[in-house]
């Protein structure tokens, strides 16, 4: 039987995707699961395999069809996340498809992987 493993992002920059993924999602680089093209990085809490960095000769894409949420719990919360993670080295992205009050920010890390921030307090999920 199939399970969902983990999310890889390529990138150009190991070092600094490890970096950067680690300080913005709180996670730890696996001593395991790791060469000079690939880093498996875990929970910091020990539960498990979190994300993939395989580094990458293509660019990113301006509009990927799949990328990450980040969830925050309130509209405070999510502008200190944004602040912070472009801190870290995230880009603000002048994104042309926001839709009217939207409840997401989009940010780019320092590879150009588009991601977004969302408060899920104001997502039509409701989480």
């Amino acid at each position: 039987m199939l399970k969902l493993g983990i999310t890889v992002l390529g990138v150009t920059d190991l070092d600094r995707a490890v970096a950067f993924w680690t300080s913005a999602l709180n996670l730890v680089a696996a001593r395991e699961w790791s060469s000079d093209t690939w880093q498996t990085l875990l929970h910091a809490d020990g539960s498990g395999r979190a994300l993939g960095l395989m580094v990458s000769d293509s660019p990113a894409q301006s509009h990927p069809r799949v990328h990450l949420d980040l969830f925050t719990e309130t509209a405070s919360e999510q502008a200190a996340e944004v602040d912070r993670l472009v801190a870290l080295g995230a880009k603000a992205v002048d994104w042309d498809s926001y839709p009217q009050d939207p409840d997401f920010v989009v940010l780019a890390d320092p590879d150009d992987n588009i991601f977004c921030v969302v408060d899920v307090s104001r997502a039509p999920s409701g989480s």
